[in-house]
C-alpha cells in the first residue's frame, strides 16, 4: 500500500513542486498550507513533512503537537534556517531536519530512510502510461496484462533515469554519461541502440512510441 505523507508548507510553489514529485514516486500526499487541521490529519499519516516558517503557529509548535498526536509517524522538518540552534530545536522532537534549498532526490531518500528506520519500508509504485514500476523491487509490470516486463540492468537504469527527469528533454550525451558513467564520444550509437531495444520491451507499438518520445535533433523525453 502506498505510504501517506502529511505535508505542511505555506509556499504554494514549493508545495506544489514537492507534492507532484512525491506523488510521482508513489506516495499519497495530503498537503496543507498551515498547521490548521494538521493534528486531525496526522492520525492517518505514515510520514509528516513540516515546514518551520508557517502562518500562525510556527512549525516547531505544530510539530510538537503532531508528535504527541501521532507518535509513530516520523517527522521531517524543512527550513531555510541553517543555524545549529534551530536544528537542535527541531531535532528535539523531529526525526530529521532538511535545509532549503534541497534536491527532490534527497528529500525522497530521507523519507525512505525514515520509513525503514520505523519498520515501514515504502512500497513505491510509479505509473508511466501502461507501465507500473517498483523501484525498490526493480520490476516493471504491464498494468493492463499484469505481466512483468523483463529488462536488462542497463535498460532499467535508462528507464529510471528518464523517470527521475520526467518531462525534461535529455540528450544522448546526458543519458550516456549518467548511465554509463563515462564521457560521451561523438558519434557513439550506444544510447540509440539501447533505447531501441528498450522500446521493443515497453512500448505497445515500438514504431510509434508513446512512452519514450524522440525529440528530433535534440534527444528523448518521457512525459
Amino acid at each position: 500500500m502506498a505510504k501517506r505523507v502529511l505535508y505542511v508548507e505555506d509556499d504554494r510553489d514549493i508545495g506544489r513542486w514537492v507534492k507532484e514529485d512525491l506523488e510521482r514516486r508513489g506516495y499519497v500526499v495530503d498537503w496543507l498550507i498551515s498547521g490548521d487541521g494538521a493534528v486531525e490529519r496526522a492520525r492517518e499519516a505514515d510520514l509528516i513533512v513540516l515546514d518551520v516558517m508557517l502562518p500562525g503557529l510556527d512549525g516547531f509548535t505544530v510539530g510538537k503537537r503532531l508528535k504527541k498526536e501521532a507518535p509513530n509517524a516520523p517527522i521531517l522538518m524543512l527550513s531555510a534556517r541553517t543555524s545549529m540552534d534551530d536544528k537542535l530545536q527541531g531535532l528535539g522532537f523531529a526525526d530529521d531536519y532538511l535545509t532549503k534549498p534541497f534536491h527532490p532526490d534527497e528529500l525522497a531518500a530521507r523519507l525512505e530512510v525514515l520509513l525503514r528506520r520505523h519498520g515501514m519500508a515504502a512500497d513505491r509504485q510509479i505509473e508511466c502510461g501502461h507501465l507500473l514500476i517498483r523501484p525498490e523491487l526493480q520490476t516493471v509490470t504491464d498494468s493492463l496484462t499484469g505481466e512483468e516486463i523483463p529488462l536488462t540492468a542497463k535498460q532499467l537504469q535508462i528507464l529510471m533515469y528518464f523517470l527521475r527527469n520526467r518531462g525534461l528533454i535529455l540528450t544522448k550525451e546526458q543519458i550516456y554519461e549518467a548511465v554509463w558513467g563515462e564521457p560521451y564520444l561523438e558519434g557513439d550509437k550506444t544510447v540509440n541502440v539501447h533505447i531501441r531495444y528498450l522500446r521493443e520491451r515497453i512500448e505497445r507499438d515500438p514504431g510509434n512510441p508513446q512512452i519514450i518520445e524522440t525529440i528530433r535533433g535534440i534527444g528523448y523525453r518521457v512525459r
